[in-house]
Order: structure tokens, then C-alpha cells, then sequence
């Protein structure tokens, strides 16, 4: 044995990672995610994206209890309150996909309205922003996940940012409605 092992924690609800899912949810488990690493003291350049199959007859599996965590009870036997104070780690697990989404998706709702381009070119763009932003993290996310997060945002904004819908974006928000009431003015 050579003391490389995997400790896996079930957890009764999945915390879902795709783009569109809850941030408050996504910063809460990735503060459980970096405060569990801290304790164990846990390889922090780990992505966990692959593991050792626990089914395989060459790995030794130990099970402490049959019952899936859940969020809060794994935060019990955790300090948050230092995670919660700092930002997402753009270093390492899912801080790093929330990282450059976030970066990502600002950049691409301003950058698409410069000349609307077709979905093929803004594809290309959006990706090549996502490794951009990548190559400057300590520990880059494979070019497979650059790509899925560029498509996501891609798709997103080429179907929902037209010339159209920021006209009316800008009509809803950045236009004052004036409304003349006339007044009957009464002699004293």
C-alpha cells in the first residue's frame, strides 16, 4: 500500500454544477468542499474529477456508515466561518468552474454586441476567452472542461442577447416615461 486513498462523502441530494444551478448552493459546497480538504489535510490540487473505482477487487473499500450527508450536517463538523469570508478559490475543485464561468459570462454579455456575430465565430471566441482566463490559474482546468463552459455560455448568450432584446433591455431599464397630466387650474 502505498497511502494514496480516496475518502468519499454520499450525499443524499446531488449538488448540481451546470451553469445554470443555484450559486448560493455551489458557494456552499464549495466552502464545504475547501474547509473538508483543509482538515484532512486533503490534496488541494485535486479535481476530483476521476477516482479509483471502488467496485474493483484491487482497492481496499472502508465504509463508516451506510447514510448519504447531507450539506449541513457535513458544515456541523466544519469551520465555515473562514471560508465563508474569503471568495471562491479559483485554484482548485469547483471554484475553479464557478471562477471562470463567472469571468466568462460577464465578459461574453457585453462582448456579443459587438457585431452579433454567427454562432460558429462567437463559439470559437468565447472558448478561446475561457482559456484565456484559465492559463492563469495556478492549477488550469483540463481543456475539455474550457470547452464545456465556453459552449454553455456561448449557447446561452447567442440565443438570448439579439440586437432585439437589448433594445428592449435598454427600453425597460434606461428610459425614462414621462407623463403629462394637465392640470385644471382654478381661479381663487
Amino acid at each position: 500500500m502505498n497511502g494514496h486513498a480516496h475518502l468519499l462523502y454520499a450525499l443524499n441530494i446531488a449538488v448540481r454544477t451546470a451553469p445554470d444551478s443555484s450559486v448560493k448552493a455551489l458557494k456552499y459546497a464549495a466552502a464545504i468542499e475547501r474547509s473538508l480538504c483543509e482538515k484532512l489535510c486533503a490534496d488541494v490540487n485535486y479535481s476530483g474529477l476521476i477516482c479509483k473505482n471502488p467496485f474493483h477487487l484491487e482497492w481496499q473499500v472502508m465504509e463508516w456508515r451506510e447514510e448519504a450527508y447531507t450539506l449541513d450536517e457535513l458544515a456541523d463538523y466544519l469551520d465555515l466561518s473562514a471560508s465563508a469570508r474569503r471568495s471562491i478559490d479559483k485554484h482548485y475543485g469547483m471554484g475553479r468552474n464557478c471562477h471562470l464561468f463567472e469571468m466568462t459570462r460577464k465578459w461574453a454579455y457585453r462582448a456579443i454586441r459587438q457585431g452579433w456575430p454567427e454562432f460558429s465565430q462567437w463559439l470559437d471566441a468565447v472558448i478561446q476567452r475561457v482559456e484565456m482566463y484559465n492559463a492563469s490559474l495556478p492549477v488550469p482546468l483540463s481543456p475539455p472542461e474550457c470547452r464545456a463552459i465556453g459552449k454553455s455560455i456561448a449557447k446561452y448568450t447567442h440565443r438570448n442577447f439579439t440586437p432585439e432584446t437589448f433594445a428592449q433591455y435598454v427600453a425597460d431599464t434606461h428610459t425614462l416615461t414621462y407623463v403629462f397630466v394637465p392640470l385644471a387650474l382654478t381661479p381663487r
